[in-house]
């Protein structure tokens, strides 16, 4: 009888370890998100490489609707500048990330400004609040008010919403490089990382803050 319930208690006891291992691997999904996966192109990543992607390429696409929104506006010359500056650099970066969801075979994420029709500045395409969880992202709202505004307000709404927007970026760009493991993800998370950091600063001199 005794040899009986030991048997039990063991058995019990090897179930639980069995249910507690595969249960700590799937609470937290750190093991399948940094599970590598190989490309029929040859590219090795994982899915952080993938959710960085995903992310970025609606994040940097609501940057450049705001870049659109400065069209006609009397800005100052360092603004202006700016504004070029963010076009040049997130339009090949969205490109990019493009060609690499298209290569794994992943799904390239729905934009409020697709490549198609890039000079269409409309916001009803895509609800922006559906990416609201993503650091530093402006709600339909903010957009509307930001188009709304006038003169000196704009700009200095504009800086406003860029900084909070690059801050978002760089928490992204941080995350890539702590999980991603496809070298030219992690190349272009350090790029976003210090090139935006450098253009926080500046638009917080431009505020005076």
């Amino acid at each position: 009888m005794n040899t009986k319930k030991l048997a039990a208690v063991v058995a019990a006891a090897l179930l639980t370890l069995g249910l507690s291992a595969c249960g700590g691997s799937s609470d937290d999904g750190s093991d399948d998100n940094q599970a590598e996966h190989t490309a029929p192109n040859g590219d090795v990543f994982n899915d952080a490489d993938v959710a960085f992607a995903t992310q970025m390429i609606p994040h940097h696409a609501q940057a450049l609707a705001m870049v659109d929104l400065t069209s006609g506006r009397d800005l100052s010359p360092e603004v202006e500048k700016l504004t070029e500056d963010i076009r040049a650099a997130q339009g090949p970066e969205i490109e990019q990330m493009v060609d690499w969801l298209t290569a794994w075979d992943e799904p390239v994420p729905e934009t409020m400004r697709d490549h198609a029709n890039a000079e269409d500045h409309g916001m009803s395409g895509h609800d922006m609040d559906d990416s609201s969880d993503m650091p530093g992202m402006m709600s339909d709202e903010d957009m509307s008010r930001l188009e709304s505004a006038r003169g000196a307000d704009f700009q200095t709404m504009w800086l406003e919403m860029m900084i909070e927007h690059h801050e978002g970026a760089i928490e992204m760009a941080k995350q890539e490089l702590a999980d991603g493991t496809f070298g030219p993800a992690q190349e272009l998370a350090t790029s976003i990382e210090t090139s935006q950091q450098a253009e926080i600063d500046h638009m917080k001199n431009l505020l005076g803050s």
